[in-house]
């Protein structure tokens, strides 16, 4: 069967296949969002796999538990994330979402020493030469050929120099982020 007569069942696998792909390969969406508005053609050239990330190992999950406590503690965060907010005003959601942002924004200052990946302004241009940090620099858009890539500072990126949480005793439980509360 030739492309343009493939049968109702090949092109629905077809679909489920891309479909699934699109979802899960952020690469493969973009280059078929070229493709639909013309800008990809068959005679075009392939996209290049970046480097792979280093192989996953397992983290302790403690101190990100910690630091969500520590969220909730001073921002109520996990309060906010987990309450239905559908029946409440723009107006309410934006006075609360201020105590949030207050509450977490201290917390990340306190126990976080974060930095900038790039320290160049969004919306410059520039260059990634070949070797850059895949697993700081994220290439989106028409990715083709080597690096070196020039493109267009979306976002800079965040890092955490350095962390220094509380210490915790021994028999502290980090999986309950806040205690429930019994008032006498």
């Amino acid at each position: 069967m030739s492309d343009s007569t493939s049968g109702l069942f090949s092109r629905l696998a077809l679909a489920l296949r891309a479909g699934w792909r699109i979802l899960v390969d952020h690469h493969f969406a973009g280059s078929v969002q070229r493709l639909e508005r013309g800008e990809l053609t068959a005679s075009a050239p392939a996209v290049t796999e970046l480097p792979k990330p280093a192989a996953l190992r397992d983290a302790s999950p403690d101190s990100a538990l910690q630091l969500l406590a520590l969220l909730q503690h001073e921002g109520r965060f996990v309060d906010f994330l987990e309450d239905n907010v559908t029946a409440y005003s723009d107006a309410d959601i934006g006075g609360a979402a201020r105590v949030v942002h207050a509450g977490c924004r201290k917390v990340i200052r306190e126990y976080l020493d974060i930095e900038p990946v790039r320290e160049e302004a969004e919306g410059v241009r520039l260059t990634l030469p070949a070797g850059f940090d895949a697993t700081a620099v994220r290439v989106t858009g028409n990715v083709v050929g080597q690096p070196p890539f020039t493109g267009t500072l979306i976002h800079r990126g965040w890092r955490v120099r350095q962390m220094t949480l509380p210490k915790l005793a021994e028999s502290h439980d980090v999986r309950v982020l806040a205690p429930a509360e019994v008032e006498l």
